[in-house]
């Protein structure tokens, strides 16, 4: 009965984020909010954006019959929830018109305040086998950086068709088991109805995109994320790596990014095309074959880190296979990106030329 139950579940979410989004192309073209391909954009068509208001629309739904099924993880969800739609909320206005910086970044830690004020800090991270990290008077900062970085992080990464929805999946449904598995049956529902919902908008978003997701449904996909390992009751120590670990391809990207443009005394906040994943379009890589790579990456992980919950007497061993998977990982994205540009840079032979060799 209960695989039933988190069949529909799941099931139904999918299914409503798919009509939703539908509905949403024509809704966003009759409003003009339409991204038109620029020097700095990765699409070579207008497109409508903002699709990632069906997933908002799911997610809460979901949260608000979990909170109905289980009275006692109200304000878990309240932690959640409140911050989330506080950061579609200036996401959509984003879309509609856009603001400064500044004002996205503000409302973005007033949210993560919120979030972490409600559910805690994360005091303490526990790797398995491999180590136990206390946080310390490092608790309140480091917890606002990893709301505030992945919110926006997830933002940064959602420049090419598919790539942002394949990763909520497979975060998605990696928070899921781990809140299910320790009995936090509202929190696994809210995750998994924005894994489901996230797959529905990939109906319409897998390349050839038909609609983007925007800034509403990157930003509140990367909030949720954040804040959803932290509202597991006394398991956020095991609950937070497990998200981390699936989300490290987006982690990396972000990261390595930020300190190669700062390295190069350049503007982190303006608009770029210098992440890994736009660098491999930019060589010639399609967005269905990035994105399916770093949907790989993210599931992969997200199933090493899970397994341990399940087969304690893995436990090592998983431990050891997810910190390789992340290190040969990274390596795998540094050289196939330079691997094709390389090949870019190769002159290629004129026709006289081939035919004397």
């Amino acid at each position: 009965m209960l695989l039933l139950f988190w069949s529909i579940w799941f099931a139904t979410a999918l299914v409503a984020s798919a009509v939703l989004t539908r509905r949403m192309i024509a809704w966003a073209g009759a409003c003009g909010m339409i991204d038109t391909p620029n020097a700095r954009s990765s699409h070579a068509h207008p497109t409508p954006r903002g699709g990632g208001l069906a997933i908002v629309i799911v997610v809460i739904l979901a949260a608000t019959l979990a909170v109905v099924l289980h009275p006692e993880s109200l304000w878990p969800v309240v932690g959640v929830v409140v911050g989330a739609l506080l950061v579609a909320a200036v996401s959509w206005m984003d879309d509609i018109r856009s603001l400064k910086n500044s004002i996205r970044l503000t409302v973005h830690s007033i949210a993560a305040i919120g979030a972490t004020a409600l559910l805690g800090p994360v005091t303490q991270v526990e790797l398995g086998s491999l180590a136990t990290i206390d946080l310390g008077p490092a608790a309140w900062p480091l917890t606002l950086l990893w709301i505030v970085g992945l919110t926006n992080a997830f933002n940064f990464m959602d420049g090419i068709d598919g790539i942002a929805g394949v990763t909520a999946v497979a975060a998605g449904l990696a928070i899921a088991a781990a809140a299910g598995f320790f009995h936090a049956a509202a929190i696994a529902g809210i995750s998994a109805a924005l894994a489901a919902a996230a797959l529905g908008f990939l109906t319409c978003n897998w390349p050839p995109a038909k609609i983007f997701m925007g800034d509403v449904g990157s930003a509140f996909c990367g909030f949720l994320l954040a804040v959803l390992p932290l509202a597991v009751p006394d398991q956020v120590p095991q609950t937070l790596p497990i998200a981390v670990v699936a989300l490290w391809p987006f982690i990396f990207d972000t990261a390595y990014t930020i300190v190669r443009r700062l390295r190069k005394r350049e503007n982190i906040f303006e608009s770029h095309r210098s992440h890994l994943y736009q660098r491999l379009t930019i060589a010639g890589w399609s967005h269905r074959t990035v994105s399916s790579l770093y949907g790989c990456l993210a599931a992969l992980s997200a199933g090493v880190a899970v397994v341990p919950l399940f087969y304690p007497a893995a436990r090592a061993t998983a431990d050891w296979a997810g910190l390789s998977v992340i290190v040969m990982g990274a390596g795998l994205l540094l050289g196939l990106v330079l691997v094709a540009e390389r090949s870019q840079d190769k002159p290629v032979p004129s026709p006289s030329t081939a035919s004397s060799l």
